[in-house]
């Protein structure tokens, strides 16, 4: 469990930092909202993010302990992010396209991931 723990962390924060640079790459050259694969593969990178979630409660189950931080980064920071960036993108009011809105949130989440991936090899 604890390889595939890993390599989805590396694809997680590889995700998150696509995410975060597609809309960059997208407004720069069509001045346009994002392509629908972007949509695709948001929905699929919050799959993996709560896959990844149950395989670090069955390390955690298993015995393997982390700093505790590695579990804020890794999970409920993350979670709590990308809830807010639902909420505000779903309100008409706010005067932000959703892309952008996600765009934003995904440079947090990229950070934050990376420091649980950071945190859980003991680099940080």
């Amino acid at each position: 469990m604890r390889p595939v723990h890993a390599v989805l962390g590396f694809a997680i924060v590889g995700g998150f930092g696509l995410l975060w640079l597609w809309p960059l790459v997208t407004w720069a050259a069509r001045r346009s909202d994002v392509h629908r694969w972007y949509w695709t593969l948001l929905g699929v990178l919050q799959a993996a993010v709560l896959v990844q979630l149950v395989a670090g409660v069955v390390l955690l189950i298993a015995g393997g302990r982390m700093p505790f931080l590695h579990y804020l980064y890794g999970s409920l920071f993350p979670a709590v992010v990308l809830i807010g960036a639902h909420v505000v993108a779903r309100d008409p009011d706010n005067g932000f396209a959703p892309w952008k809105v996600f765009g934003f949130a995904t440079f947090i989440a990229f950070g934050l991931t990376l420091r649980a991936l950071t945190t859980g090899l003991g680099i940080g």
